[in-house]
């Protein structure tokens, strides 16, 4: 990867920790008490329906919204004044569902976008160094193993699957802690959308957590390490991917205790 974020993981120390997380808009009360771990390495799935809470935690953790009460700690360092740029300098990306990559420009400096590398030409003057990003970039898609045209296309090229893949590798070009994905599967088919989870489920041997919210409870089955099923603002159920299914995972997203849930399958 091309550098390492400023906060450094603790052996034992989870990548994020959320306790008692709370957010307000007015009366509503979009999360209520919401208390979770994710490790290094871990893939953990959030699932809920809409109106769950699932889109302000995820604000919430990549320091888009500031939570009206309850702790964020990334590393094991405590968020006091949530901010992207906080999150961001302390090892938290976001991949939005938007992608927020520019068309107009190569696959290389959609990578490098805002953090582009510079150096001084015969002149002494400070101009961007191309030649390097483009070598980095190289570098980085092949150890995701991510196969693209020419990172000199332009993105607006791209299908709709590579251009989820670039966001990806832009997310974790720079070593991030943790990685948050929201509904990075929503605009694709099962076949379209397989290469990218594929690529999801290789990030953790890079180190990469990864908090990963979808409504498709299939890719959350096949990627995640564990899931946490969100209702109505709370942590409704904690359960490991391996040892449950997909309609218990709608029994529990819709109010019923696992062992009823585990009845009714």
């Amino acid at each position: 990867m091309i550098a390492t974020a400023n906060a450094t993981a603790t052996e034992g120390t989870p990548a994020v920790r959320v306790r008692d997380l709370r957010k307000n808009y007015g009366a509503v009360e979009a999360t209520r008490g919401v208390d979770f771990n994710i490790n290094k390495g871990e893939i953990v799935g959030f699932v809920g329906d809409n109106g769950a809470g699932k889109s302000t935690l995820m604000k919430m953790v990549a320091g888009d919204v500031a939570p009206s009460s309850g702790e964020i700690a990334i590393n094991g360092q405590v968020v006091e004044n949530a901010s992207a740029s906080w999150a961001r300098d302390h090892g938290v990306e976001m991949v939005y569902q938007d992608l927020a990559l520019c068309d107009n420009i190569d696959i290389c400096s959609n990578i490098f976008l805002g953090r582009e590398l510079r150096r001084r030409n015969l002149l002494g003057v400070n101009c961007l160094d191309h030649d390097e990003m483009l070598s980095r970039a190289h570098k980085l898609m092949g150890m995701l193993e991510v196969k693209l045209p020419s990172l000199l296309e332009p993105v607006t090229a791209l299908s709709g699957g590579q251009r989820q893949m670039v966001a990806i590798a832009r997310s974790v070009a720079f070593q991030p802690q943790l990685v948050i994905m929201d509904e990075p599967t929503a605009a694709l088919s099962v076949t379209t959308g397989e290469p990218l989870l594929e690529l999801i489920r290789r990030l953790p041997s890079q180190g990469v957590a990864v908090m990963l919210v979808s409504h498709r409870l299939s890719d959350i089955l096949s990627t995640a390490d564990r899931i946490y099923v969100l209702r109505h603002g709370k942590i409704g159920a904690e359960v490991r991917a391996s040892e449950t299914t997909e309609t218990e995972l709608l029994h529990l997203m819709a109010g019923l205790d696992r062992a009823h849930a585990k009845s009714m399958q």
